[in-house]
């Protein structure tokens, strides 16, 4: 008996034993694993500063998803190209990281959370956005499969301050001008839109626009008011590149419809022009034709 019950403690002593070993491999492993996801985040940063696109392809999987506020950005090469853009619009921004948790999902698969903190310009005040993301160990690399991005919602409206300003365009066809002036009001919070439309022939068009980031998440909400009795609710997003603002509303008093729904895609081209084109319009699901773009120059 003696013997017997010696031999049933070694046995456990060796399963003990055997599952310290595997932990401690474990641990190991996931400490590794830490390391090596905090220092991919390192070099995204200096990836981004030093505007090596090609590295930071590498840090993103060939199908990955850039979450940002209303904004989705799918794939490795859409998402270098929006972060080219806004680093197009902005030289002499820099970037910085600080990783906050490193959670190990599976053996390839771990979830990253922390603060982004941008400078558009050095001396500015420090921007911060809070992520998560999911890494994969993909070819020896901790990739990015997918990053949800909260921006600040006091800096949110940030990329639209080229907006600011007294815009004109021409309808040289229907001899429709269109006169719009932007300004930021409340604290910076809200982008305020009037416009004014002057068809050849027919009453002038008022428009009032505002335009404020959710504070939750950062995303880009817009409502509008005209003359015509329509108004509209909006969420707006980009690319880096081009925006396009999700509108859905009341049609004019005259329009006969309840629902209308259209997208309007902005293209700023940097140089104090922009074009606006309205398109996937409908009115209570029945398709109408897109709107003619309207090329807009600043006056003032």
């Amino acid at each position: 008996m003696k013997r017997r019950a010696a031999s049933g403690v070694c046995k456990r002593l060796v399963v003990v034993a055997a599952s310290l070993a595997a932990w401690r491999v474990d641990a190991v492993m996931a400490a590794d694993a830490d390391a090596a996801i905090r220092s991919a985040a390192a070099a995204y940063v200096a990836a981004f500063n030093g505007r090596d696109f090609a590295a930071l392809a590498d840090q993103w999987t060939e199908k990955a998803e850039l979450v940002e506020g209303g904004s989705r950005v799918e794939g490795r090469e859409q998402i270098v190209r929006s972060i080219r853009g806004w680093l197009e619009r902005h030289p002499q921004a820099g970037l910085a990281i600080e990783v906050t948790a490193v959670e190990q999902l599976a053996a390839p698969l771990a979830r990253v959370s922390g603060v982004m903190r941008f400078t558009r310009r050095p001396g500015d005040r420090k921007v911060e956005s809070r992520f998560t993301s999911l890494r994969v160990l993909e070819d020896g690399k901790w990739r990015l499969v997918e990053s949800l991005v909260a921006p600040s919602h006091a800096a949110a409206l940030d990329d639209l301050d080229w907006l600011v300003g007294r815009w004109q365009a021409e309808d040289a066809a229907a001899g429709t001008t269109v006169e719009a002036t932007y300004e930021k009001t409340a604290g910076g919070h809200c982008l305020v839109g009037r416009s004014t439309i002057k068809p050849k022939q027919g009453a002038t068009i008022d428009a009032l626009e505002v335009i404020h980031a959710d504070r939750g998440t950062g995303t880009i909400r817009s409502w509008t008011f005209d003359s015509t009795g329509a108004r509209a609710e909006g969420v707006l997003g980009g690319d880096g590149r081009t925006f396009e603002q999700l509108l859905v509303g009341a049609p004019a008093d005259s329009a006969g419809g309840d629902v209308a729904r259209w997208v309007r895609v902005i293209a700023p081209t940097g140089d104090g022009r922009f074009t606006l084109h309205a398109i996937d319009r409908s009115i209570d699901g029945v398709p109408l034709p897109d709107g003619v773009p309207l090329h807009f120059r600043k006056i003032r």
